[in-house]
Order: C-alpha cells, then structure tokens, then sequence
C-alpha cells in the first residue's frame, strides 16, 4: 500500500500546482460531502470557539476550511518537487532583520507558530537565510515506520533538521554549547497529554489547556523567542511575519511567554479562521474536565 502511495505522489507531484489544484477541488467534495472527515469535532470546535456567529457564518468558515485543508495537503506532498526558486517565491517572511541581529549577537531563536496557514512550508524559511543558520524544527513520530520516513524526507528539504520531540532540550542545549546560530521551530498548539497539565488559559472562549514547552525551553537556555503570524495571500502563495515574544525570557513573569503566544495565535485565528486545523480535539480536557487516571 506505501509504496503504490509513493509512486503516484512522485508522479503526480511533477506536475504544477494550478494543475494539483484541481486534485485538490476533487479532493473536498470527497473528504467533506462524502466521507465527512471529523466533521463533528469541526463543528463543534467552531461553534465553542465563536458562540457570537450564526450557523450560516459558520457553515461558510467550515467549507473554507475543508477547501484550504485539502490544499495544504497537495502542497505538502508538492514538497518533493519544488524547486528552491519557486518555494522561496511562495513563502515569503520578514523582517528577516530581527533575525540577523540576535544571529550576530551568538543566539538562537526559539519559533513558537502553529498549525495554521501552510505549516509544512514553514521549513522553507532556511532558503531565506543565505545558507548562513540552521532551521530545526520539532515533530512527533508517526506510527507507520514507512509513512514517518517519507514524511521526514519532505520536512528535510531545504536542508532542515529534524529533532525528535522527546529530544528537543538535549539538542537546545546542545546547540547552546556549541555556539550553533539556529531557528528552533515548535509547533505549539496541540493539546498536552493529561499527566503533562500544568496550566490553563482561557483561548477562543474555552478554558483550555497549554504545552508549556516554548517557556521552559527559553528560561533554560535563555534564548529569545518570537512568533510567526501567517497570512494568505492566495492560493499557494503565503507570508509570515515574525513579532518578538521575548527578547530575554529571564525578565518575563511566570506564563508570561505561554500567554503572549496564545493571545498572538487566538487574533491569527480571529481574523481567518478558516486557516487553522480544526480537525484536532484540542478540548479534551478542561477545568471542569480533567483527563482521569486509573
């Protein structure tokens, strides 16, 4: 079964995005109308977010979001592909000056974004930087051996490093030894699991649950933080903006970093909905419903 999915994704992905585009458009009649891929947990994670909308607003956001959720799977697998040219002409980010600066000062950077816009592309950001820095970025182990190979092999294009997540403060503090300028990327929205529950903050009109991961990385190493707010500008064409988070986590309260970065995320979302991964059951747990333990 991998190896027929590898063979038509290496073909077809030779092609142009106009043309997988159309891939795509089939691909959302079939995973909405048809299969109606997790569409309750869709519905009722919007209508928990935005209780002040109407069924009519919010079936128009739910439709946007299976359309871009379609497209920002074509557009992962185009990653096989792509040339460097055409991905640096599609993600564009800036004020690469904030960057340089801490760079020339001998830091890293620690990234905290999220699953919104076109994640899988963020990687593209080492073609910005004129091959001076590293990009490293975090993920999670998929279950199929197969599947977590090829996805590391996309996630490794344009020369990204890829850090297991359990291993994430070993390789930060290692890349604080060794004096390695780099951006540190973790995406940092996903619910924690229940024995790692240490804070909640009130995001989208919910209490919810946060990974504190970005905050204790920073106090640790005391490198500067920021975040990445995405905007679409069309179809297959992005920008990020990088807004500092902290400069110098050691003058930040406790939380304080956590908090910054979900009020930053929870406007990102406010004004485009349509561009973060509903699908997720970021609410499991709550307050008033803590995860149980046998």
């Amino acid at each position: 079964m991998f190896w027929l999915f590898y063979a038509f994704v290496w073909l077809i992905t030779w092609l142009p995005l106009s043309v997988l585009y159309l891939l795509s458009d089939f691909a959302y009649l079939m995973v909405y109308h048809v299969f109606a891929y997790r569409k309750r947990v869709v519905r009722s994670n919007l209508r928990n977010s935005f209780p002040e909308k109407s069924v009519k607003e919010l079936r128009e956001i739910e439709k946007k979001f299976y359309r871009f959720f379609c497209d920002t799977f074509i557009e992962a697998l185009k990653k096989m592909h792509i040339s460097d040219a055409e991905m640096k002409r599609r993600f564009q980010f800036y004020p690469l000056e904030v960057f340089t600066r801490e760079f020339e000062k001998g830091n890293s950077i620690i990234f905290m974004t999220a699953h919104y816009g076109n994640w899988e592309w963020f990687s593209s950001f080492s073609l910005h930087t004129g091959g001076k820095y590293y990009v490293t970025q975090v993920y999670q182990q998929l279950r199929s051996r197969r599947f977590n190979d090829f996805m590391l092999r996309l996630r490794s294009r344009f020369q990204t490093v890829n850090v297991l997540q359990k291993s994430t403060l070993r390789s930060l503090l290692e890349i604080k030894r060794d004096g390695v300028c780099t951006v540190f990327g973790l995406l940092s929205d996903q619910s924690p699991g229940g024995d790692n529950i240490r804070y909640y903050t009130r995001f989208l009109n919910q209490d919810t649950p946060v990974i504190l991961g970005g905050e204790t990385l920073a106090r640790k190493t005391g490198f500067p933080v920021m975040f990445g707010k995405v905007r679409r500008l069309k179809r297959g064409y992005y920008s990020m903006e990088f807004i500092p988070i902290t400069l110098d986590p050691s003058q930040t309260s406790e939380f304080e970093i956590t908090e910054t970065y979900m009020r930053l995320l929870e406007r990102e979302i406010e004004e485009h909905p349509e561009y973060w991964l509903w699908t997720h059951k970021r609410w499991k747990h709550s307050r008033n419903n803590p995860p149980q333990y046998e």
